[in-house]
């Protein structure tokens, strides 16, 4: 069974070390960085529950349990990624469902009759949250009805003076906007402005052969946009896509020790397992430091927070305390945009969405349960969770983690959770590439996605439809596009027989 060694942090040029807790720049090689929540006694416990099972024969104790206490054990259906976690206690139940209200709410444009509605755009590619995040599910490309698309294309583009590419070194910018269509493009907008373009697709379809003769076949996607309406993109915007992710657990992978994350990182291979690891640094706006980043595609986020506030700024156009971006994603080059009125009201706060927004907001966020395992134990499962083993998917897709004793929120401390990722970045090859950096992520780079949940795709969100732009059909073509440091592992999975593809696959069904 290929299995992987123990990895350490180690120094490289745009690698990372820690100090009380903070991820700065740096070149110290950090090998003795430990968990500062725990006794000794506590992390060798931790070391021998997360240690990789070599026993296929029984579920491992409490496998079945994806996120610890806080799993949710609801009957599976079309909601059952839309619950709170099974053990906030009952006061914290009203803030999740008062959060709730806020992520379904829809905005309208300012100045509207409405108190406190208002400040949508006016720039915008959703009036809510949910419309995106679809059941709080994953998201998918325009498949005939481009209105019930919860995809979008993040721009970026090269440095032009020093002083940008030092902003882009010390991180107070992730990735240059374009001069004219900033961040990301804008497929709608309210009364009396132009919608920045539309996203067009053209997909081209190879075949690819696995063992025993079956034929797969990939489509590749190409990206262009439609109807500019301000001009000229910048001859260096690059194009990436990305569909919505799905919400499962955000409080517990905040909540996993940012050591055991890095105890994983191995950004020069040199374990020579030709799997290379390595940690994203963001920005903290609470505090305006640099941390471990561990949420978005690129893990361009810190914390559930900040997630939220970019999506509020660039998805809805709405201004927090962190983002205060009164509208939204427009920029000097769309003044029409800029002068139309906001929403902030004064009696609330400085931001459209002020700080008891983001309270409640961030709270449902972190709290979005993950569903329990089905049939951990039953024997299919467990050989296919042989085979997912023996492939070498838990190089990156790191099984489990026991979260921080000094977590936030009780509910997330100390749990054993199976998210199924190491929360690193890793090149998944050219195929995969979309030539935009972000942060220390590079064109080729990608954050493990967790894996928890994938099984329910289909019941919560209708469709199997997987990786960053929702190229993937179903997860055999998602295995057959990794590539990079993961080409290995797809090859294994290419080269099985057909009853070991189909048995790895029911275990990530079961998922």
């Amino acid at each position: 069974m290929t299995k992987r060694p123990t990895r350490r942090l180690l120094a490289v040029s745009a690698a990372i070390s820690v100090v009380a807790g903070v991820v700065v720049p740096g070149n110290a090689h950090c090998t003795d960085r430990v968990r500062d929540d725990l006794s000794q006694q506590d992390r060798k416990r931790v070391a021998a529950v997360t240690a990789l099972t070599t026993d296929f024969l029984k579920a491992e104790q409490y496998e079945a349990m994806s996120g610890g206490a806080a799993t949710s054990l609801a009957s599976v259906n079309i909601n059952s990624f839309s619950h709170f976690s099974e053990n906030i206690t009952f006061a914290e139940e009203e803030t999740f469902k008062l959060g709730n209200a806020l992520f379904q709410k829809l905005w309208v444009s300012s100045p509207s009759s409405t108190q406190a509605s208002d400040g949508l755009g006016p720039l915008y590619n959703a009036r809510s949250c949910q419309t995106c995040h679809i059941k709080d599910g994953r998201g998918h490309p325009p498949e005939g009805a481009a209105e019930a698309t919860s995809m979008f294309l993040r721009l970026a583009r090269a440095a032009r003076t020093a002083e940008e590419q030092t902003a882009l070194e010390n991180f107070s910018e992730m990735s240059l906007p374009d001069p004219i269509y900033g961040r990301q493009l804008q497929d709608l907008a309210i009364p009396g402005l132009r919608a920045e373009g539309r996203m067009v697709i053209d997909y081209a379809e190879a075949p690819v052969m696995l063992a025993g003769g079956e034929v797969v076949m990939l489509r590749r996607p190409t990206y262009s946009i439609a109807g500019l309406a301000y001009g000229d993109l910048d001859a260096t915007t690059t194009l990436s896509p990305r569909v919505t992710q799905p919400m499962l657990g955000l409080g517990l992978v905040e909540a996993i020790h940012e050591a055991d994350i890095l105890a994983l990182a191995d950004p020069d291979d040199k374990d020579g397992d030709g799997i290379s690891g390595k940690a994203a640094i963001a920005i903290d706006p609470k505090t305006g430091k640099k941390a471990l980043g561990r949420f978005g595609w690129k893990a361009q986020s810190a914390t559930v927070r900040q997630q939220s506030a970019d999506a509020f700024a660039f998805d809805i156009g709405l201004s927090t305390p962190e983002v205060p971006l009164h509208q939204g994603d427009c920029t000097p080059a769309q003044k029409a945009c800029l002068d139309r009125p906001d929403g902030v009201q004064k009696r609330l706060g400085d931001a459209e969405a002020p700080p008891p927004v983001m309270d409640l907001v961030t709270f449902y966020a972190e709290n979005l349960a993950v569903p329990a395992r089905r049939k951990a134990s039953f024997a299919e499962t467990l050989n296919g969770k042989r085979v997912f083993y023996e492939t070498g998917c838990t190089g990156c897709h790191q099984p489990k983690f026991v979260t921080r004793r000094d977590a936030g929120n009780k509910a997330h401390a100390f749990q054993l959770i199976w998210p199924y990722s190491d929360f690193l970045l890793h090149d998944m090859g050219e195929g995969l590439a979309d030539g935009q950096p972000v942060g220390v992520a590079t064109g080729r780079e990608w954050r493990t996605p967790p894996l928890w949940g994938i099984g329910l795709t289909k019941t919560v969100n209708g469709h199997t439809f997987f990786l960053h732009d929702g190229r993937a059909r179903n997860l055999t073509e998602a295995i057959l596009w990794h590539s990079g440091e993961a080409q290995a592992a797809r090859d294994r999975f290419a080269a099985l027989e057909k009853q070991d593809r189909d048995a790895l696959l029911t275990f990530l069904e079961s998922l």
